[in-house]
C-alpha cells in the first residue's frame, strides 16, 4: 500500500496481481494485462513467437472478429495497442473513464480467448516477415539489432524480438498454443491500471473474468548472460551514412547503483547539453545524431553510444567517445554539471509520468523488477543524494576498454578498428 500515490494490490487466488492507482484529477483510465516473460525466454527454435502471439490476440476471439474489437474500440475513442519486449509482453487499452465496463471487456476477451486461426496465421506470418524486412532497411534499428546479436552472442537476450524468417515460417496453430498455454497463466500476469478508477470495483470486474485462470508459476529466467567485446564492421553499401553503436556493460534493472549511472548517462549522452551532443555535434559537426542511452533487464544491462556519421570521420567520432569516457574517469566532475544532469533527470522523470498510460506502465514494472513501489519523492531524493565521486566510479567500473563493444554498418570503404583504438 502506498497512500502518497493511492496504490493499492490484490492477487488472485491463481496468482494473478491486479494493481491500481488512483489519479482523480483525470478523466482517462489506462490498464494493461502484463505477461512477465519475453523474448529472452524463448528458445532458439521459436524465436519471435511472443511477439507472434502478441499480434495473433488481436486476430479474433470466441466471440469477437478482428474486424469487430477494432470497431468497439474506435466506438468508444479508445486506444488499444500491445507491445513484446526482452522481458514483457503488454495488451493495454486507454479510454474515458465512463467506459472502462466496456474496456475491460475487450482487453480481456483478447488475452483470456484467443481462437488463432490458420488463416489469419498464414496472413499474419506475411505481416511479420514484412516487419522483418521493413526494420532491416531502418539503419537505426539495424546497427543495434547487429551490436545486440553480438554483445549477448549465444544468447536468448541477444536474439530478435520479431524473430526471424526461418522461424516465424514455422509458426503453427498447435505450436501458438502451447506456447500460449505455458505463458497466460496467473502466476505470470499483472493486470495493472491506472486513472480516475475504483480499486475495489475494478477487481471485481477482473476477478469475475479471470478467476477461472490456471495458476502457473513464474515462469523462471535463464543464466545471466555474458558479454562479449566484439568489434564488428558490417558493409553495407546502400547507406549513405556509417551508423556505429558504441557499448559496455552496465548494471542490471534493480541495482543499488542504479541512479549512479542514470546520472552518469544523462552526463554523456542523455540530451542536448550533453557531452557527447556538444563535442561531437556542435563543436565537430561530425553527426546530426549521437545519444547514449541505458538498456537495463533483470540480471543485466548495457550501456550504448548511437551515432550517424560518414565512413572518413567514423573513426574520428569512436576516439571522441573514448575521449569523454576516459575524461569522466580521471576528471573531477564539475558541481554545475552534476546539478544540471539531476535536475534533467528529476524533470523527465516527472514529466514522464503524468499520463495515466505511463502509470500503468510503470505500476506493473516496480512490481515485476521490484516488488515495491517507490513514491516519487523517494526516487527525486535518490537522484539528489548522487555524488561527484559516485558518478567517477561508475565510470570506472563501466568504461574498460577490453568490454567495449562497437558496431559499424555501412559504406565503409576501407575504414579499420583494432581494439587498441579503444583505449579509455
Amino acid at each position: 500500500m502506498d497512500n502518497e500515490r493511492n496504490i493499492r494490490r490484490t492477487t488472485l487466488p491463481n496468482g494473478l496481481t491486479i494493481l491500481t492507482e488512483k489519479m482523480g484529477h483525470i478523466r482517462s483510465v489506462a490498464m494493461g494485462v502484463w505477461i512477465r516473460t519475453g523474448s529472452r525466454h524463448e528458445t532458439p527454435e521459436i524465436n519471435g513467437i511472443s511477439h507472434f502471439v502478441e499480434h495473433m490476440v488481436f486476430k479474433g476471439t470466441k466471440s469477437r472478429s478482428a474486424q469487430l474489437i477494432a470497431r468497439e474500440v474506435d466506438a468508444i475513442g479508445g486506444n488499444l495497442d500491445a507491445f513484446t519486449g526482452k522481458e514483457t509482453v503488454c495488451f493495454n487499452i486507454k479510454v474515458l473513464d465512463e467506459h472502462v465496463p466496456v474496456a475491460l471487456d475487450i482487453l480481456s476477451d483478447l488475452v483470456l480467448n484467443p481462437v488463432f486461426s490458420s488463416d489469419e496465421i498464414s496472413r499474419e506470418r506475411g505481416v511479420i516477415l514484412e516487419e522483418i524486412k521493413m526494420d532491416e532497411d531502418n539503419p537505426d534499428y539495424l546497427v543495434h539489432e547487429i551490436f545486440t546479436q553480438n554483445f549477448w552472442k549465444d544468447h536468448p537476450l541477444g536474439r530478435p524480438i520479431l524473430g526471424t524468417r526461418e522461424t516465424v515460417r514455422r509458426f503453427e496453430r498447435d505450436t501458438l498454443f502451447d506456447f500460449y498455454g505455458q505463458r497466460f497463466h496467473g502466476g505470470n500476469m499483472i493486470f495493472s491500471a491506472a486513472g480516475n478508477i475504483d480499486h475495489d470495483a475494478f477487481v471485481e470486474q477482473v476477478t469475475r473474468r479471470f478467476e477461472s485462470l490456471p495458476a502457473g508459476t513464474p515462469v523462471t529466467a535463464q543464466a545471466p548472460p555474458r558479454t562479449a567485446a566484439r568489434i564488428i564492421l558490417r558493409n553495407k553499401k546502400a547507406l549513405e551514412q556509417v551508423q556505429l553503436c558504441l557499448g559496455v556493460p552496465a548494471p542490471p534493472i534493480a541495482d543499488e547503483t542504479r541512479y549512479a549511472t542514470l546520472v552518469l548517462n544523462t552526463i554523456l549522452g542523455g540530451g542536448m547539453s550533453s557531452r557527447l551532443f556538444q563535442t561531437v555535434r556542435e563543436e565537430r559537426g561530425l553527426a546530426y545524431s549521437i545519444y547514449s542511452d541505458l538498456n537495463p533487464y533483470r540480471d543485466t544491462g548495457s550501456l550504448c553510444v548511437y551515432a550517424g556519421t560518414s565512413a572518413d570521420r567514423a573513426i574520428q567520432v569512436v576516439q571522441l567517445v573514448m575521449e569523454q569516457f576516459r575524461r569522466l574517469k580521471t576528471e573531477p566532475l564539475p558541481s554545475d554539471e552534476l546539478r544540471r544532469a539531476k535536475d534533467q533527470l528529476k524533470g523527465n522523470l516527472l514529466l514522464s509520468l503524468e499520463s495515466s498510460m505511463s502509470r500503468m506502465s510503470n505500476l506493473a514494472r516496480q512490481q515485476m523488477y521490484f516488488d515495491h513501489f517507490f513514491g516519487m519523492q523517494e526516487i527525486l531524493d535518490r537522484v539528489e543524494s548522487i555524488t561527484e565521486d559516485q558518478v567517477m566510479a561508475m565510470a570506472n567500473q563501466l568504461f574498460q576498454p577490453e568490454l567495449v563493444a562497437v558496431t559499424l554498418l555501412g559504406r565503409l570503404d576501407g575504414v579499420k578498428l583494432t581494439r587498441s583504438q579503444l583505449e579509455c
